[in-house]
């Protein structure tokens, strides 16, 4: 079963800001989460910021990050994504963490 996805508005943004080939691999990893909505690892807090309820998903090398949640986990709905980002500082949580 494929799951619906969509991006918030400022993630549309983070995903046209990629270089090709980063696209390309999180297009890809987007199509498997499609299947799989649990593939990505759950947060908690990170950097002091609450992203309880969040997952994030290792792209591209683990050079990057897809941070989502799931809209009615109890019956999935929709996978919400909110950001896509360097791993680099923790850049990805911060930029989250500024969306909340």
């Amino acid at each position: 079963m494929a799951y619906k996805i969509v991006f918030i508005p400022e993630a549309v943004l983070d995903y046209k800001a990629l270089d090709g080939s980063i696209k390309k691999s999180v297009k890809a990893k987007i199509d498997v989460l499609k299947e799989n909505p649990f593939l990505g690892l759950q947060l908690g807090n990170k950097q002091n910021i609450d992203l309880s309820g969040f997952y994030k998903l290792y792209v591209h090398k683990k050079k990057y990050r897809i941070v989502y949640r799931i809209i009615s986990p109890e019956k999935i709905e929709i996978l919400e994504i909110w950001g896509i980002g360097k791993r680099d500082k923790a850049e990805i949580y911060k930029l989250i963490g500024s969306r909340l």
